[in-house]
Formats: structure tokens, C-alpha cells, sequence
């Protein structure tokens, strides 16, 4: 467990209101990613935003694998920093890989959070027999060995077409920026614990409102993998945006927004 973690990861609060929403970012991203969201949120909240450990400046040389062999370590740094900062039952939204950490930090400290916002969230991402995740063995096992052999040419080519969106192709190389900033070690190793993670067990486990956002074309997280989730936690809502892409929270702010205040205003007080 480090110690100032929060300051560690950047860690910066906006906005004004009784309730605070924490938002953490996916693979590769960063906390300038929720730009577009934060005018809306910071009128009636208080919008904490920090990065992952090993993605800062202050923590990238402080890294090491075996301090992070599963997801549940990126999910203890969550509850460290929300204690640190004192934060009473925050509201978490997590994109992504994120969306996981923000789901296993809610079971392994009940109570921690008042609810959960899920953006193209998955709790496995290989396929296995009738569960699809979207991915083969043998074609995640292609793609790290890519990722591994040459991570700035993988973030090329990748980025993109996870972004989607191709008329747009501003957005995907913002992406593509944001992973080739990414130290390739530490990518590697986030990458791996991610991908080849199976937490659908855990998902049942949530025990507080949540809403899950999916989007109508996903490479990473089809709406299949949205739907699954959202069948599998007791207390869900779900929402399928009219936008493609696996950041809809860049690339349709404004559906995203809409979504997530709808949702907020249902969460009782």
C-alpha cells in the first residue's frame, strides 16, 4: 500500500455539491479523458478525478509487477485514495477495465460507495463456451504478443479501432497519443491482468444501484458484454446508447451525460 497515494496519482477535485462522484479512467487513458463530462457534473457536484498507479510521473518509476498481479490491487488503490481524501460513500463512475476495479473495490469494502456507473464494463473478455466476451484465446494471445513485441506500433493500430468513430479521426488519435504515453512495461502488465481476468463471479456480489452504459458497436466490450452485466447484478439499470465506440464519454458526451444525471436522479438521497 503506498502512502499519499492520492497526491501520487494526481488526485484533483472540482465542482461543488453534497454528493461526490470519483471517476477513473480505463487502459491507456488518463483523467483529462472526462473533459467533456465535467461541465454538466460539476453543477451540482463535487467531481474527483485521478489516474492509475504507474501512469503519473511520481509513480511510473515506482511501479513494479508483483505489487499488481491481479485487478484487486488496482482496486485496493481505489479505496486508499477515497479514504485518504476522506470521501464519505462517493458515487463511482469507471470506464472500462475501470468499471471492474470500481465493482471489486464496492465488495471488498462494503459500503464505500452510495452507487456505481459502469461504462462499457467487462467482467471477462475471453470467450468461454456460452459467455461471450468478444475474444478468442488465440486472438488475445495474438494481441498481447503484438503488445508485447512492439507497444507503440500496437497502440497504432489499436487505438483507432477501439475509439472507433472513424469519421472522426481526431478521436482516435487523441487515443492513440494517450496509450503511446503509457510506459511500455507497465502497459504490459495492466494489459495482461485485464485481459485475461474472469470476474463474473464478483459482479453478483454488487450490492448498491447501478447503472451500466453501453454502447451499440464495441470492439472491446460488445452490447452482449453489457447485457450480461447488467443480468448479473441485482440492482442494475442499463442503458444502450445510439453511439459507437468504446469511450462514449468522448465521442457522445452529451448522450453520456444525459444518461449518467438521469441515473444520479434516481439514486435515492
Amino acid at each position: 500500500m503506498q502512502t499519499n497515494l492520492s497526491h501520487l496519482l494526481h488526485a484533483e477535485t472540482t465542482g461543488a455539491g453534497d454528493k461526490t462522484i470519483v471517476l477513473l479512467h480505463g487502459f491507456g487513458c488518463n483523467r483529462s479523458m472526462w473533459r467533456h463530462l465535467l461541465p454538466e457534473l460539476e453543477k451540482n457536484y463535487r467531481v474527483v478525478r485521478f489516474d492509475h498507479f504507474g501512469t503519473t510521473d511520481r509513480t511510473v518509476r515506482r511501479y513494479r509487477k508483483e505489487d499488481y498481479p491481479d485487478l484487486q490491487a488496482y482496486a485496493r488503490d481505489i479505496i486508499q485514495v477515497v479514504k485518504e481524501l476522506e470521501l464519505d460513500q462517493p458515487i463511482f463512475i469507471g470506464h472500462s477495465v475501470s468499471a471492474t476495479l470500481g465493482a471489486l473495490a464496492s465488495i471488498l469494502e462494503p459500503g464505500i460507495f452510495e452507487a456505481l456507473v459502469l461504462i462499457g464494463p467487462s467482467p471477462r473478455y475471453l470467450n468461454d463456451g456460452d459467455y461471450y466476451g468478444g475474444f478468442d484465446r488465440e486472438d488475445l494471445d495474438e494481441l498481447m504478443a503484438t503488445l508485447d513485441a512492439n507497444y507503440l506500433g500496437w497502440s497504432s493500430a489499436t487505438a483507432p479501432a477501439i475509439m472507433g468513430n472513424g469519421d472522426r479521426p481526431e478521436l482516435g488519435q487523441e487515443l492513440t497519443d494517450s496509450f503511446c504515453r503509457m510506459e511500455p512495461g507497465v502497459a504490459e502488465n495492466f494489459a495482461r491482468v485485464t485481459f485475461y481476468s474472469d470476474n463474473r463471479e464478483d459482479f453478483p456480489k454488487i450490492s448498491v444501484p447501478t447503472l451500466v452504459i453501453q454502447t451499440k458497436e464495441d470492439i472491446i466490450a460488445p452490447p452482449a458484454v453489457g447485457e450480461y452485466v447488467h443480468r448479473s447484478i441485482p440492482e442494475s439499470e442499463y442503458v444502450l446508447l445510439d453511439a459507437t465506440g468504446h469511450l462514449p464519454h468522448l465521442s457522445a458526451p452529451a448522450a453520456t451525460n444525459a444518461a449518467i444525471l438521469e441515473f444520479l436522479d434516481r439514486v435515492p438521497a
